[in-house]
């Protein structure tokens, strides 16, 4: 397949900007289905990963003066939406790698994390992702944390008047809309308006030369302020090509414990409290010395603890900020809650799936394929924005958001023959492609490893996943 061909990749060079790359500087593999989807998540998620190497490589120009050639197979492409199962392995007691079982909790949120029927006959999707979240829509619905309870309780409400009800509970909900619905939307269609990709120039500023290095990012500092699969996947994109990144969070901070495990790759992990006196003015010190900021809360979230994008660029100027949320940061819904399934839910990929699938309902998509593409739109963004600081100077803002990941799988058209999709990498691709990763907090790993391939400058982890709170809050020496 020619990556000319491939309709995401082109719209993001036109994101980019300047001279298109040579025709041999990017190879794409492979094609879709590789899950029992309509949807072309395979090719999506190869033409974002190929935008990001292309990103890369305009940096490793600034650094060396040449290019690099740039692969990527679409069914790897497709493999890092599926997250844990068959992606990660641990070794067992025998000296055996296992895929590692989901957990209760996991399986349990799945299950009540589904469209469900509303008394007006459309569908709505609550999320119960996190204790706090869950606790909140079962307070909404006034119903047991059961499958047929929330059945039941979804059925006693409209559509519309629950999806509010839980946003003013600061919970997550979607209501099931198809494509056509939702671009009539008044959110759709501001962000119909807007590039995937928004990169804003804040503030001019001298240029920044790349720090020395033998990395694309070698030396570029990054903190991941962000949990939960989308952000920290943005995050683990810059580790991947050898920026110092540090992950920041609490002990208090509700996780998915696989998801950190999957996403934690070459980083290091820091515990600071913003409502610490002594510990907020530590992070304010990390920021004045990062070069770029993952944000990964809702627009504003951060501003009450005195982390406002306008901040937090005072702090340093020519920074990079990077903002990862479910609805985007304008717009009616900008200040709603998501993840990847509400996304999903609202902006028509449900009702796409459950139609094409023959379910005769509003369906998710195998893989958390919004998550992990918002994450590489992310890292290009952040890229290009690092570029633009080193040619021309300046202070700089990224936002990407899952809804607007979601527009982008739909823009790439639909399959026809796909309900014999293979759903997973065989063996062979899997190994030719796995990692190794022994003495984690999570005992010894293999793991599907960066499937991005660039020829001169290897994407690759450093160092043991870590544990998090292992690291001190401080940057590594330059």
């Amino acid at each position: 397949m020619s990556i000319s061909k491939n309709n995401a990749f082109t719209e993001l060079m036109a994101i980019r900007g300047g001279l298109p790359p040579s025709t041999d500087e990017v190879e794409v593999t492979g094609a879709d289905p590789m899950y029992v989807s309509p949807f072309k998540l395979g090719e999506t998620c190869a033409g974002a990963l190929a935008a990001r190497g292309v990103a890369a490589n305009d940096l490793w120009e600034l650094r060396t003066g040449h290019r690099q050639k740039i692969s990527i197979d679409v069914r790897a492409a497709a493999a890092t939406s599926r997250y844990g199962g068959d992606m990660t392995l641990r070794r067992n007691e025998h000296g055996e790698y296992q895929p590692i079982p989901y957990s209760q909790a996991m399986k349990h949120m799945v299950s009540l994390t589904q469209p469900w029927k509303a008394r007006d006959g459309r569908w709505v999707l609550p999320h119960t992702n996190l204790p706090h979240l869950e606790r909140r829509v079962l307070d909404v619905l006034d119903c047991h944390s059961t499958v047929d309870s929330v059945r039941t309780a979804v059925a006693r409400w409209d559509s519309d008047a629950l999806e509010d009800a839980i946003a003013r509970a600061q919970a997550c909900a979607g209501k099931v809309r198809t494509p056509e619905e939702w671009l009539a939307h008044p959110h759709g269609a501001y962000l119909a308006s807007r590039p995937v990709v928004e990169i804003t120039k804040l503030a001019d500023g001298e240029p920044e030369p790349l720090p020395p290095g033998t990395r694309p990012l070698s030396s570029i500092r990054a903190l991941d302020l962000t949990r939960i699969l989308a952000g920290p996947t943005a995050a683990l994109g810059m580790a991947e090509h050898g920026a110092d990144v540090l992950m920041v969070t609490t002990p208090h901070l509700p996780q998915v414990p696989s998801f950190v495990r999957d996403t934690s790759h070459g980083k290091r992990s820091c515990f600071l409290d913003m409502d610490r006196a002594v510990e907020a003015e530590r992070l304010r010190e990390l920021v004045s010395e990062a070069d770029v900021l993952i944000d990964g809360y809702r627009p504003n979230r951060l501003a009450a603890h005195g982390f406002g994008v306008d901040e937090l660029v005072k702090l340093r100027p020519g920074l990079i900020h990077v903002s990862v949320n479910c609805y985007g940061s304008g717009g009616p819904f900008a200040d709603r809650a998501g993840w990847d399934q509400v996304a999903q839910a609202v902006t028509g990929m449900c009702h796409t799936q459950g139609q094409a699938t023959g379910a005769g309902h509003p369906q998710l998509t195998p893989v958390f394929t919004c998550d992990f593409l918002t994450g590489f739109l992310a890292t290009f963004g952040a890229m290009i924005a690092l570029a633009r600081r080193a040619r021309e100077g300046g202070t700089y803002r990224v936002q990407v958001s899952l809804c607007q990941s979601a527009m982008l799988l739909q823009r790439q058209g639909l399959l026809e023959d796909f309900h014999d999709a293979p759903g997973s990498l065989t063996s062979a691709e899997f190994e030719a492609l796995a990692v190794c990763d022994d003495d984690t907090v999570y005992g010894d790993l293999k793991t599907l490893g960066p499937v991005l391939r660039m020829s001169e400058t290897p994407c690759t982890w450093l160092g043991t996943t870590p544990e998090l709170g292992s690291a001190k809050a401080e940057w590594l020496r330059r």
